[in-house]
């Protein structure tokens, strides 16, 4: 199963959560305003592909870029994968359920998110 991490990332822009879903050798990753809840959707950012080292990283980020604190983490399963949404079956130490991210029409790097908890 692949493995999924959610971080804490205080840095110099405020406050953030990157929620990081390992695909393949990289993780794939998206900026979140706010953790996910139960019911709630929120705008994303898509960021760039991070390292795997991510999955288990807490401490400071290189470059003056803050500090990150791991929130959750777990496995997912991969429901359905396209270039505008990916659907997964997370199974976390505080999340499960599915998450849905649906690409934006407001900019290639803006995504939605949903969240349906157990």
């Amino acid at each position: 199963m692949p493995r999924y991490a959610i971080l804490r990332h205080d840095d110099p822009r405020g406050l953030h959560w990157d929620l990081l879903l390992e695909t393949g050798e990289t993780l794939s990753t998206w900026s979140l305003p706010q953790p996910p809840e139960p019911g709630a959707a929120m705008t994303c950012r898509a960021l760039p592909d991070h390292r795997l080292d991510y999955l288990q990283y807490e401490g400071p980020v290189s470059g003056d870029r803050g500090s990150v604190v791991r929130w959750d983490h777990g496995t997912y399963e991969l429901v359905s994968r396209s270039d505008s949404e990916w659907i997964v079956e997370l199974a976390g130490e505080k999340l499960v359920g599915r998450a849905t991210l649906e690409r934006s029409a407001e900019g290639p790097q803006l995504w939605r998110l949903s969240f349906s908890g157990r």
